[in-house]
């Protein structure tokens, strides 16, 4: 691992040098185009190429220090110069921590807002109960974050929650936090409609979709079929009286968006068009994984639908992820969007860059 660190890094200080080599040339000076192109390049090389240089000028002092310990005979300078190469090796310890992160290859959707499909699964009402309490674990993880957040969809279930209900988040790192929430979020409680008093367990499903910009995906007119209708409300109660609610069909792909939260047809339209571009990068993004030889997230998990993420037990108030088989005790602080849930977050975040580190380097990053 350490030899394959190394190479890493000194192939990439080579590709910076030679870069800075050829930024020099004359002929570069009156090419503006190129110029930018290897001043990005150059830039981005040199946040990790700066770091290298203090670790292993840290390793130089630490090395150093200890042959000067071994030439000395007064055993106080010993002791200091043995604890001047031990926290000089501590330093380098720090920085490499830092250039392993910076080597992972970032995910292009990181720095993307988000769309959250949340859909009640099995359980009947308690499912569509339970899914409504995950809407606002997330809209409240999004206050708590300063994000700003938008309904784009939803079916209120008769007796409270959702059958479905789709948040969009605004807000930096928005992506980078929530993708690993994909999957099967599974409840073990006793339903407020359960007189026997038995423990149910009912499951709702998230995606978490990058909000796709215009220029990712083209969508062409003819391909869509656009009906407005009146809104309604739970159990067919009238909300609108005129045509506002807007449904689109996309014809190549069949994914169906319809969009009533709002009274004007045309903020309808923008919303479902929004959500209708993510639903179609998230498909391009999958196929296009799907054909690659290695999948480096193994670990995590494949972030299917079907698969199941994460349980949340009411009786023993403790949450877990199956993923990272990690277990918290406070299950009330995680459904507010607390700082338990950020703990999820945070180390699902550590195992994906471990397991990044441990498949190698890809294209990018070598």
């Amino acid at each position: 691992m350490s030899d394959d660190f190394d190479a890493r890094l000194l192939e990439i200080q080579a590709r910076h040098d030679r870069i800075s080599a050829e930024m020099a040339e004359p002929g570069v000076a009156v090419d503006p185009e190129r110029l930018r192109s290897l001043g990005k390049a150059f830039a981005e090389l040199e946040e990790i190429v700066a770091p290298y240089r203090e670790y292993r000028e840290a390793l130089r002092q630490s090395t150093d220090a200890r042959e000067m310990a071994a030439q000395e005979d007064d055993a106080d300078m010993v002791s200091f110069l043995n604890e001047e190469a031990e926290q000089a090796l501590m330093r380098a310890g720090e920085i490499r921590a830092r250039l392993e992160s910076l080597l992972v290859p970032k995910d292009p959707n990181d720095g993307k807002d988000v769309i959250v499909e949340i859909r009640a699964g099995a359980g009947g009402q308690e499912a569509a109960l339970w899914a409504g309490e995950l809407f606002e674990m997330y809209r409240r993880l999004a206050e708590r974050s300063r994000w700003k957040t938008e309904v784009l969809s939803s079916s209120p279930s008769d007796l409270g929650g959702y059958k479905d209900a789709v948040l969009e988040i605004r807000g930096r790192d928005a992506y980078a936090r929530l993708k690993h929430e994909s999957g099967v979020h599974r409840v073990q409680r006793v339903p407020v409609t359960e007189s026997s008093g038995r423990i149910h367990t009912s499951t709702a499903t998230v995606a978490v979709l990058p909000e796709a910009e215009d220029v990712e995906i083209d969508i062409r007119p003819e391909d869509l079929v656009i009906d407005v209708y009146r809104s309604s409300g739970p159990g067919g109660q009238s909300v609108n009286t005129t045509d506002s609610a807007v449904r689109i069909v996309h014809l190549p792909s069949g994914i169906k968006i319809e969009c009533q939260e709002e009274r004007s047809q045309l903020q309808n339209r923008e919303k479902a068009m929004r959500y209708l571009r993510a639903r179609l990068l998230q498909r391009a993004q999958d196929e296009a994984a799907a054909k690659e030889a290695a999948a480096r997230r193994s670990q995590l998990g494949s972030g299917d639908r079907a698969e199941k993420i994460r349980t949340y037990n009411f009786p023993d108030g403790r949450v877990t992820d199956h993923r990272i088989k990690h277990t918290s005790h406070q299950l009330s602080d995680v459904l507010e969007g607390g700082e338990e849930l950020d703990g999820f977050i945070d180390r699902l975040n550590s195992a994906e860059r471990a397991q990044q580190l441990a498949d190698g380097p890809s294209e990018e990053a070598s």
